[in-house]
Order: structure tokens, then sequence, then C-alpha cells
């Protein structure tokens, strides 16, 4: 439950109230998360007057306004058709609306698909105070501790890199069961990241090249039996889903 709430103009007043040691704060973005009721209390820093919301492509690289809103990623120009496609799977278009780029990365869960695939694009986030870059996959296992008292004020990917992303859901329009994520450079780097289970998506396999992909696969996929799925469904469907990813984007492999 919000109990304070701030809307400063400028980032550093904003890092300021996220420095406070009491009362807890936050900052505020979409408010798909904050607003939901909740049993604690926190502080609210609005982050709308701050200016991080604008997107922009430059070299091979595209740059995202930590409260940029998915909906504004999916229509912007320089944005895939792949990673449109998992930001339709994300969320609803009046939730898409609402949820900020930075704040979906961090309230993600295992089956989030936009999690999965910026996990697999090696996405970048720029920090402040400091000016601190760090990878989203550095990021996920220590997301409250690596964000006390700092702000995402960017996101950023390469445009340069394929993109493929395959789950299997209860219905099309759930989150996965078991998810697939596949990104390939033109260097021959391959980055494969898995969801649909657990606390966030997990990185399989990061390599120079293509080779041992099932393998990676099945050892993430080995030990995650839920209420959703048995590790062996996982295995398997994530394997079918793994060849439609390769044949996407054309990648040659050897188990």
């Amino acid at each position: 439950m919000i109990t304070d709430y701030h809307r400063p103009e400028k980032i550093d007043e904003a890092l300021k109230l996220l420095a406070r040691k009491a009362p807890a704060t936050r900052p505020l973005g979409g408010g798909t998360v904050l607003t939901a009721p909740s049993a604690e209390t926190w502080a609210v820093v609005d982050l709308q007057l701050l200016g991080l919301d604008k997107i922009s492509a430059k070299g091979k690289q595209l740059t995202i306004g930590a409260t940029a809103s998915l909906q504004d990623l999916l229509e912007f120009k320089d944005t895939s058709d792949a990673l449109k496609a998992v930001i339709r799977h994300e969320a609803t278009a009046n939730l898409r609306r609402a949820a900020t780029v930075a704040g979906t990365l961090v309230s993600a869960d295992g089956r989030s698909p936009f999690a999965a695939a910026m996990l697999a694009l090696d996405t970048q986030l720029t920090l402040q105070p400091g000016d601190e870059t760090m990878g989203y996959g550095s990021l996920l296992p220590l997301r409250g501790e690596a964000l006390a008292g700092k702000l995402i004020t960017e996101v950023a990917i390469a445009t340069n890199v394929k993109l493929s992303y395959h789950y299997v859901a209860r219905t099309p329009a759930d989150l996965a069961v078991v998810g697939v994520a596949l990104a390939a450079w033109p260097s021959g780097r391959t980055r494969l990241a898995v969801s649909g289970f657990g606390r966030a998506p997990a990185l399989a396999l990061d390599g120079q090249e293509a080779s041992g992909l099932e393998t990676a696969l099945e050892n993430v996929l080995n030990e995650t039996n839920d209420q959703w799925a048995s590790a062996e469904y996982r295995v398997e469907a994530g394997k079918a889903l793994l060849k439609r990813a390769i044949h996407d984007i054309g990648v040659s492999h050897e188990n």
C-alpha cells in the first residue's frame, strides 16, 4: 500500500528520495505492480516528469527510456517483429499502455516472455547515480540488492541481432509453461534463454558458436517440476521449440 507519494522533476531529487533508509521508497513507473493491493507499505517516487520515456535508434543500438511503455516499444518503427510478438504475448493492450519497460523487467518472474527475450538479447541497463552499466542477466538474481537507492534510466539492445521466441502454454493467451528465446549476432555469438518457471528466466547458453544448444536446454529444464508442468514435459517441449527457433534464425548447430 502506498503511504507517501512524491513526483520530482529532476533525477537528483528522485535519487535522494530513493536513497532514504526510511520509509521504504520505490520508483513508480506505470504502477501496474505497486498499485496492486498489498499488506506492505511504502513511499513511491513517481518518475513521470523525469523525461525517461524516449526511444531512439542510432547505429546498431536501440535505446529505450526506462519509463517508455511496452506499447511505445511495440509501436516504435525500429523494434523487430520478433520482439513485437513477445510484447503482445507479455500483456494485453490496456496493460501495455501502462506498464513501463524497466518496470516490467524488474518485476518479471520466470514466466515472462519479455524478460526471456531481453535476457537473450543481452540487454544493457544504465543505472543512476554513477552512470553504471549492468547486463540484465546480472541484475535478475539480485534485483532488490542491486537497485537499492538506484534508478534504471535507460535500457539498450542491439538492433543487428536476430531473435526468435517460441512457447507452449495452456492456452495461446496464457504465459508460457516453457518458452525458448534464441538470439544470434552477426559475429556468431548465440544466447539462449529459457522461461516458464521459477523467479526469473534462465540463461542456458552464451557462446561464440551455436553448438550445445540442446544440451544446454536440457541442463536448465531437468529440475523444473512445479504445479504447471513436469521437468520431463518441459524438456521434450523445449527441444521442439528450440528447433523452431534455430530454423527461424538460421544458425548451424551440433548438439
